[in-house]
């Protein structure tokens, strides 16, 4: 596991700095051998700011912006699993479940399309045993701060 930061290099993608919590909350909470990962929107990387995700997907956001989108949150989520075990990939057992939101109006029917550049993400860093997870993508008429998705996680972890 402590080629994950290489993994991710070799596909040009690095994690992004911890962002602190902005509402009353915390990015994580580990309880027994699991860690829970708060909603993770796609701001970091070349988005700073997150302007360029946000919108409804089907109307102002098409799928590749979508996708880029739910990758940059997976990219979020594997930072705070790396801060939950101190850098230690060795202790990360497995991803066990991603919830992905996707904000879309109420005909739009691809949101596992857009969800999976998130599992996508997960499988290539962590590889497939330990990066395979359960998942659900649905869609929600808004996400905060106007996103276009937002995804949260459940870790196993040593």
């Amino acid at each position: 596991m402590t080629d994950v930061i290489a993994k991710l290099e070799k596909k040009g993608l690095k994690l992004p700095d911890s962002a602190p919590p902005l509402f009353n909350y915390v990015p994580y909470v580990i309880t027994g051998n699991m860690v829970f990962i708060a909603g993770q929107v796609p701001i970091g990387g070349s988005n700073k700011d997150g302007q360029a995700f946000k919108g409804k997907v089907g109307d102002t956001v098409d799928m590749e912006t979508a996708q880029a989108a739910a990758q940059q949150c997976g990219l979020n989520i594997l930072r705070q699993i790396s801060d939950s075990v101190d850098g230690d990939w060795n202790r990360v057992k497995r991803c066990v479940k991603l919830g992905g939101f996707v904000n879309c109006g109420a005909d739009y029917t691809d949101m596992s399309l857009v969800i999976n550049a998130a599992s996508d993400l997960m499988v290539e860093a962590l590889g497939e045993a330990r990066g395979k997870h359960a998942r659900f993508a649905v869609g929600a008429p808004s996400l905060p701060a106007g996103f276009c998705v937002e995804i949260d996680a459940i870790f196993e972890i040593l």
